[in-house]
């Protein structure tokens, strides 16, 4: 990784927003975003990221090479919550590990939209495919955590499992949560209308994107500092966990993109999508399907340690992984 890329990263308006804002939680200033601002600043960008994707996967269709991306995604999205249940199950016990394993197996849908300003920054095109990618990587590690904490989990007294899955809120949970309806949605909509008549909302979204990119990432920088409090209750070994986790699942990432041989942008986004730990979509289905699962541990980890660790570090890294592949 080059010095050059690393400081071009951490430059940037959006990185250095983000470091305000965790400067300001640090030092006790009563800088904030109101939470209906933020909410519509997320809305506005899973809506453009979305909205734009739809438009290109139009212009380039559906080939092969889109289903084969797709599937990797998905084969991600299983493998990553399987290791990391199986790794963390003895010191956490299942409720926790499957928790947290859904939490890295999903994907975060900010951490992939700073991914794209990085791409765009460095004049690096993508497909429009990889939104889809991202929205399919979301709910199958939800599922994977549960269904792995319900097998493994076991009364104390009597031996005797957990109760069974309800399926149907889970499933509602998952698929139907606001992020991820939002995105599908857009994308759908984005596809449909086609670069013809998408052309109205082009200004409209290429000139607010960047500016709202960086006041959202202002918020998530106070919402991280405040969540610095509570790592003391995690141990080290978890800690360290938060940071070893996205590096690992980062090079699962590389390995399908050079079996695949995508080109530089989609091999990136698939990285970082793989690198990636959701602290939207998960901490709100796992509140009804896996009560037992502790909050205060899985959104610690994801959005106080491997957020700010991708955006500040992990993009330029990846990048230059990606760099290194064949073609690259």
């Amino acid at each position: 990784m080059q010095s050059t890329d690393l400081a071009a990263n951490l430059l940037s308006p959006p990185i250095l927003l983000f470091l305000l804002g965790f400067a300001a939680t640090l030092l006790r200033s009563d800088l904030e975003i109101p939470p209906a601002a933020a909410k519509t600043l997320s809305l506005f960008l899973l809506f453009a990221i979305g909205f734009k994707g739809g438009v290109s996967l139009a212009q380039s269709g559906l080939g092969g090479e889109v289903v084969a991306t797709l599937g990797a995604a998905a084969f991600a999205s299983v493998a990553v919550p399987v290791w990391t249940f199986f790794a963390l199950r003895r010191r956490l016990g299942a409720a926790d590990a499957a928790g947290i394993a859904a939490t890295y197996g999903s994907v975060s849908a900010v951490t992939f939209i700073t991914a794209t300003g990085y791409l765009t920054l460095h004049g690096i095109p993508y497909s429009g495919h990889m939104v889809a990618a991202m929205a399919l990587m979301e709910s199958p590690a939800i599922l994977v955590g549960v269904v792995l904490a319900r097998r493994f989990a076991f009364d104390g007294a009597s031996g005797a499992s957990r109760p069974l899955i309800d399926w149907r809120h889970l499933g509602r949970d998952a698929l139907l949560n606001g992020s991820v309806f939002l995105l599908l949605g857009s994308l759908l909509i984005g596809f449909v209308c086609g670069p013809a008549r998408a052309a109205p909302l082009k200004p409209f979204i290429d000139t607010l994107f960047p500016g709202l990119l960086a006041l959202f990432l202002l918020d998530l920088g106070i919402l991280a500092a405040r969540r610095l409090g509570d790592l003391h209750r995690l141990g080290a070994p978890i800690v360290v966990f938060a940071f070893l986790a996205p590096l690992l699942n980062a090079a699962l990432g590389l390995g399908l993109a050079a079996l695949l041989g995508l080109p530089r942008g989609d091999a990136f986004l698939l990285v970082t999508l793989c690198a990636s730990a959701s602290y939207i979509a998960v901490p709100a289905a796992l509140r009804i399907a896996l009560p037992e699962a502790n909050p205060g541990i899985y959104v610690t980890l994801s959005l106080a340690l491997t957020f700010p660790f991708n955006i500040l570090l992990g993009l330029p890294l990846y990048a230059a992984a990606v760099s290194a592949l064949p073609g690259g």
